[in-house]
Parts: C-alpha cells; sequence; structure tokens
C-alpha cells in the first residue's frame, strides 16, 4: 500500500494524570455533553458476567505463513524462510521463531481457517472488527459500530469509575481524521459510545498519555451539569442527568483507573519479563481488566527498535519480511506468552479471554520488489483476506486445539471456514451479552450486533 497512513515514531502529546482522569476515561471527543447524557440514558444497558476479553490487535495482517500456518512442502516463494516446529500439544505445529508459545500450546488455541472479502486495511478493520463491510465516508472507520463499541454500549460497568471498554495504543496519530484504533469504532451511532483510548509508556510510574487531537482540557465538565439541568425536560430525564452525574464523578473521583496503571504495585520481574513498549499495555490491560474492565483492545505494532515497519504490513515494498520477522516474532512471542501464563498463574484464565489477529492474512506467494526507502531488492508478501489464523487462550475454552485448516497453500479454508461474525459472537456470549440484542442504526432501525454463530469447537 503506497497512500496508507504509516505509524509515527513519536508518542502523543503529554497530558497530566489528572487531566486524563479529567478527559481521555470519559472520552467525550467533540460530542456535546447534553447529548451524551440523552445516549447514555436510553441505553437500556444489562450487567453482563464476570468475564474480560483482551483483544490484542495486528494491524496491518500478520503472515499466516510466518506464524501460526507453515506450509514447509509447498515451494519455496510459498513456504517462505522459516520452519515449523513441534509443540507441547502433538501435532499444533508453529514458526521455529515462536519458541515460547511452542512450550504452552495447551494454553491456547488456534483458529486457521478464517476468511472474509475485503483486501484493504481500512475496509478490512470494519469486517473483522464489526462483522460488516463499508466506511464511513471520508474516513477510514466502518459504517458499523466495531466490537469495542459494542460491548460499551451493551454492558454496564462492572465497578463504578471505570468504563466497560478501553482501547489503548493508535495505529494513527495526528491524522486529519483523528486518532485511529481499530476495535473501538462507533460507527453509525453517536461518539458517546466510541469507548476511550489511553496509552501506557515508559516504565513504572511514568506519566500517563493519551491521544490528544481530540481530547480538550475537561476541567470545567463537573460544572457543565447545573446548567444543563436547565436544558432536560422534567419526565423522568432528570434523573438520567443526575445518574450520568454521579458516574462521572465515580471515573473522576474513583482512583480505579490511576491505581490500574500504577506498574509499581507490580513484581519488578514480572514488569520486566512483559517489556517494553507494547508490552508495558498488555501488562496494563491485565489489571483493567482484574479491575472489572470488560473490553479492552490493544493495538500490537509491528515495528521495532532496530527497524523501522508499518505495521505489520509486510509487502516487498515496504520492508523485507524475513529480516523484520526475525526481529518481530521475538518480542510478540515473549508478550503474548507472558500475558497468557500471568493470566492462568492467577487463576483468571476462565474470567479472561485473550485474542490475538490482525485484520487478515498475506498473500501464499512472496514477491521480490525493491523496497520504497531502501532501494534494495526485499521479499515480502500482500494483503489476502481468503485465510488467515487467529489466537486465543483462556475464557475456560477448550485449549490445546486447531480449529480449520487451509489448502496446500494457505490461501483458503479446506476445513471449517469461520468468519468474523463467529469470532464476536463467540466473544459476546462469553461476555454474557444476549446475541439477539438489537441496536438502532442511524435511521432507527433495529440492527442485530451478530449474524454469526458460537464456535462449537471451543466449548
Amino acid at each position: 500500500m503506497v497512500n496508507e497512513p504509516r505509524l509515527q515514531p513519536h508518542a502523543p502529546p503529554f497530558i497530566a494524570r489528572r487531566g486524563l482522569l479529567h478527559a481521555g476515561l470519559l472520552g467525550l471527543g467533540g460530542l456535546s455533553l447534553s447529548s451524551l447524557l440523552r445516549e447514555r440514558a436510553t441505553a437500556g444497558t444489562a450487567a453482563g458476567k464476570d468475564t474480560s476479553v483482551i483483544f490484542l490487535f495486528l494491524h496491518g495482517g500478520p503472515s499466516q505463513l510466518e506464524t501460526y500456518d507453515l506450509k514447509p512442502q509447498a515451494p519455496a516463494e510459498i513456504r517462505g524462510p522459516y520452519r515449523p516446529i513441534s509443540t507441547s500439544v502433538p501435532g499444533l505445529d508453529l514458526c521455529e521463531a515462536l519458541p515460547l508459545h511452542a512450550r504452552m500450546a495447551d494454553r491456547f488455541a488456534l483458529i486457521r481457517s478464517c476468511t472474509h472479502g475485503e483486501g484493504g486495511h481500512f475496509e478490512a478493520h470494519g469486517r473483522f472488527m464489526s462483522g460488516h463491510p463499508g466506511l464511513k465516508p471520508g474516513t477510514f472507520e466502518s459504517t458499523h459500530p466495531q466490537m469495542g463499541a459494542i460491548v460499551g454500549r451493551a454492558l454496564k460497568s462492572r465497578v463504578r469509575g471505570l468504563p466497560a471498554a478501553v482501547g489503548m495504543g493508535l495505529v494513527i496519530y495526528n491524522s486529519a481524521f483523528g486518532e485511529y484504533l481499530p476495535g473501538i469504532g462507533e460507527g453509525y451511532w453517536s461518539s458517546a459510545w466510541r469507548p476511550p483510548i489511553v496509552t501506557k509508556s515508559g516504565l513504572p510510574n511514568s506519566t500517563l498519555t493519551v491521544d490528544g487531537g481530540r481530547l480538550d482540557d475537561r476541567v470545567g465538565l463537573l460544572r457543565q451539569f447545573d446548567r444543563l439541568r436547565r436544558d432536560v425536560d422534567q419526565r423522568g430525564t432528570l434523573d438520567a442527568v443526575d445518574e450520568f452525574n454521579r458516574t462521572a464523578i465515580d471515573i473522576l473521583t474513583a482512583d480505579k483507573a490511576r491505581q490500574a496503571f500504577d506498574l509499581s504495585k507490580e513484581d519488578p520481574r514480572l514488569v520486566a519479563q512483559y517489556g517494553d513498549e507494547w508490552g508495558q499495555n498488555a501488562l496494563v490491560a491485565r489489571r483493567l481488566v482484574e479491575a472489572g474492565v470488560s473490553f479492552v483492545t490493544i493495538s500490537v505494532p509491528g515495528g521495532v527498535k532496530a527497524m523501522d515497519a508499518p505495521g505489520w504490513d509486510d509487502h516487498a515494498i515496504n520492508i523485507d519480511l524475513p529480516t523484520i520477522m526475525r526481529y518481530r516474532l521475538p518480542v510478540y512471542d515473549q508478550v503474548v506468552t507472558t500475558l497468557i501464563n500471568d493470566l492462568y498463574d492467577r487463576g483468571l484464565d476462565k474470567k479472561v479471554l485473550v485474542i490475538a489477529a490482525g485484520e487478515f492474512g498475506r498473500t501464499p506467494k512472496g514477491t521480490l520488489q525493491p523496497g520504497t526507502s531502501t532501494g534494495k531488492l526485499q521479499w515480502g508478501r500482500d494483503h489476502w483476506p481468503g485465510a488467515q489464523s487467529i489466537l486465543i487462550s483462556g475464557g475456560g475454552f477448550r485449549m490445546g486445539q486447531v480449529i480449520g485448516s487451509t489448502d496446500q497453500h494457505a490461501a483458503f479454508p479446506h476445513e471449517r471456514p469461520i468468519d468474523p461474525q463467529d469470532l464476536m459472537a463467540t466473544l459476546y456470549q462469553f461476555l454474557g451479552i444476549d446475541l439477539n440484542t438489537h441496536f438502532p442504526d442511524g435511521s432507527g432501525r433495529p440492527i442485530a450486533i451478530t449474524t454469526g454463530k458460537p464456535i462449537k469447537e471451543l466449548s
């Protein structure tokens, strides 16, 4: 992709911790507070179960042939440079660059046969994270609400002072369209339903930052409530405003969010095991779901300190795929396995479901082209929605298995095709959301939150 927005190397603008609590965890964006109150007052939410999801989203689309679905018998231009290794689960093989995965394969399941038809990054984000095709005009966000927004609307927070859904990290910074993270888009809903985005950077006790392009200082937020009282009618809406008032004050003052981000309370050896950058986000995500957040989506960057990389978008013109994988996969291997083992060690493997996936897979046949920035010949793979792999761990589901299979080139499902809607149905059911739930679209027409069916093999 040539015209695609690229990850920026700098961090989002600094906002003091108090500013985060005033702004980031309310996530008001450009929405008027009165509109937000009306949306929240008519939500019709439910309590759900005491369960949570951590979604590790690999923007760009990781290659199935260099991670979880290797084809060692295929021709060289298809099988790539890496070889499969056996794991602790007989018959479950994966990439040799994922040795930590191999040791604890009984703690995750692999779906190898997810498929859909959207080949552009942002179109595929929408299809994978909302279940539907289509982008809002002039944006890179899906027409339909994505998983995080649906969870946030369908569930009330289990703990006062914490939102039901949170996004961590960004895919695009400082864009003309605003900051962007797949999984939280509100689609045709009001932005009242857009989960807040927060970013943890640095070591324990470091300052929290949020995406500054969308958020202003909301210090005067509480003072607006009295003015809002003059704007509402007297037919019960005032009670809803009072409830939102209490909830907002909880978020601003309860200290729950700040405590979740305070890694000084963790064993320094565990903090070090999670590592820097997005590994710290994974640890904070574990603390957030322990505290009571139902859904946390994390942007998993494809770049590493030694190299620049456009997410996991490994076209030959962007990056040399074999080289970047040698740097990238050990970090990915370390963070994912540390998170999974941490959840199991804490007895959270039935309460928390971990999902790791991108928006699609990569082409079975690799290409050799000059790099746009290097001018050197590089080997890579292009976009491919025909087949992709997904890692699932925990949730009390049956682990240590492979669900579905692909053909001899990992191009299309051979057995048990899985639609993103089926993954959504599995996730919502696990969180205790009624799969028959409908919410209105922009015209007021009721739309089902999913048309998929829970993945039966996980039960």
